[in-house]
């Protein structure tokens, strides 16, 4: 449908050109670590919204709206995010010796 790709063009839009507002008053305050590249950023960024759409919604939607509904499923999700992320961050800080 048109209006569905329409407001997705403007808010994509107006996260790029949010992002570039702040970068032109302040360019430190979307530095990234030295280690880090933009690239290695966006791929990140990308993974996370891939994560979001396999879950149908976001860790804070499913933590925050759906547990407060009561939702067995969101509990599923909610629980699966945080291991999965602990499980994630260990294997990480294992495998790099601690210096991500």
């Amino acid at each position: 449908k048109k209006g569905d790709i329409s407001w997705r063009l403007f808010f994509t839009a107006g996260l790029l050109v949010g992002g570039l507002i702040i970068y032109l008053l302040s360019p430190t305050a979307i530095a990234t670590p030295d280690s880090r590249t933009i690239a290695t950023v966006a791929i990140s960024g990308l993974l996370i919204g891939f994560g979001v759409s396999m879950g149908n919604g976001c860790a804070s939607g499913h933590g925050v709206c759906g547990l407060s509904r009561k939702s067995g499923r969101s509990l599923v999700a909610t629980l699966t995010f945080m291991a999965v992320g602990i499980i994630a961050t260990s294997a990480i800080t294992l495998i790099t010796g601690g210096a991500i």
